[in-house]
């Protein structure tokens, strides 16, 4: 773990109970303004990207909210929060029961921010950066992926990764709360609900959020 790293997000965010997951405990930003300038800084120094670990966004307190009442989802299972922000998803998984929950997500700062929020909470999260998504992976039995359809390019690049896998036989959960560029078919609802956000992010204090399983069209 990097420790100046690990000293700027604890110096910038503060350890916060998630409201739609009272069971988890993260380092999240309590003022927008001031961390997003904060990681402006950073970013000069360091070549950090914007700090979307530092919010419980809604698609990840979906889904870390279905594995914890639903959790022979996961127990035994070899489980991927994809685009783990917070590290929320994975710590949920750890907690229900699997038996590997990991973490991607590109942003360093958000692999370090995985770590403290999962020792903090008593879990074991691994964390990897770079994923082949020219390939299905199938080293997990079950992938899990948060807010991932908010900008088009990257939805595109995302989805068809995570159908690879689908038809690979990995059984793929994406929970969205209506951005732009989910898609319209080869998705089954598997349950919904009523997300509390910050006004800030989101312009308004609930977000209606879908959790889909992607499905093949074998």
């Amino acid at each position: 773990m990097s420790l100046p790293a690990a000293a700027f997000i604890r110096a910038n965010t503060a350890l916060t109970s998630v409201p739609f997951v009272p069971e988890i405990k993260l380092y999240l930003a309590t003022e927008i303004t001031p961390m997003w300038q904060s990681t402006e800084i950073w970013l000069e120094q360091t070549n950090t990207s914007p700090p979307f670990w530092a919010f419980a966004w809604p698609g990840g307190q979906a889904l870390a909210r279905y594995v914890l009442d639903h959790p022979d989802e996961v127990r035994g299972k070899r489980v991927l929060d994809f685009a783990a922000g917070s590290g929320i998803t994975a710590i949920a998984a750890a907690q229900s029961g699997a038996a590997r929950s990991s973490a991607a997500d590109i942003d360093p700062l958000s692999q370090v921010a995985t770590q403290i929020n999962a020792s903090h909470n008593a879990e074991a999260v691994e964390c990897c950066r770079s994923l082949d998504m020219e390939q299905a992976l199938t080293d997990y039995d079950l992938i899990l992926a948060g807010d991932v359809c908010y900008e088009q390019i990257m939805s595109h690049k995302i989805l068809r990764w995570l159908r690879l896998c689908a038809g690979a036989g990995v059984r793929v959960l994406m929970a969205d709360p209506g951005r732009a560029y989910v898609p319209e078919d080869g998705l089954l609802e598997v349950a919904n609900y009523d997300v509390p956000v910050l006004r800030e992010l989101e312009d308004r204090d609930v977000r209606h959020v879908t959790v889909w399983q992607l499905v093949t069209s074998e």
